[in-house]
């Protein structure tokens, strides 16, 4: 599957911002944690990923970029294709998506489908909505996914060739699990 690298960046974001959500952050034997609790974190994460034209951020924004968060898990969470195309167009159209190529901090030509002075909300759900319809136009919504992992529920974009990525990391959540596997057949070989 080819996906243009500004698409695959705004996968890369979408996929983080919904693994802030405290349903995926939650430490071994601790309680959930909010990837983005405060402003302070808003901005990190803005930094992270170099979002573009982040000003001042507020209280306001960051109740806004927590409702975005939830409605793209729910697309993580769609039953098919109908329904995250539903909930895509939704956020791509309260986003006010205006389409424009633009060239800037030494990127090369890219399409910015949020309208200028966007808030953080608005940015994040136009240009990581339209990276998500690009899946779905492609038929490709089953690569949207959650970790396997019986402890973890982070969401991941399966770019897999054959579509069999089951896990958020091969390093650790898949790694974690294959050893498990091994001692427990070990234990049982032994008994």
């Amino acid at each position: 599957m080819l996906i243009p690298h500004d698409t695959r960046i705004a996968l890369d974001v979408v996929v983080d911002l919904v693994n802030t959500a405290p349903e995926s952050e939650q430490p071994e034997g601790g309680e959930p944690v909010d990837g983005l609790a405060d402003t302070e974190a808003l901005y990190a994460f803005a930094g992270r990923h170099r979002v573009s034209g982040v000003n001042e951020l507020d209280e306001k924004d960051l109740r806004a970029v927590h409702d975005v968060r939830a409605r793209f898990a729910e697309v993580f969470a769609a039953a098919d294709a109908q329904v995250a195309a539903s909930l895509v167009n939704t956020l791509v159209a309260a986003a006010g998506t205006t389409p424009q190529l633009s060239n800037h901090d030494g990127y090369d030509w890219h399409v910015h489908y949020f309208a200028p002075d966007a808030s953080i909300a608005d940015h994040l759900a136009a240009d990581c909505g339209m990276a998500l319809a690009f899946i779905i136009v492609a038929g490709e919504t089953e690569r949207l996914r959650r970790c396997e992992a019986p402890d973890c529920r982070h969401a991941f974009v399966d770019l897999s060739r054959n579509r069999s990525r089951r896990y958020c990391s091969s390093r650790t959540c898949g790694n974690r699990l294959h050893v498990a596997a091994y001692r427990a057949r070990r234990r049982e070989a032994a008994g």
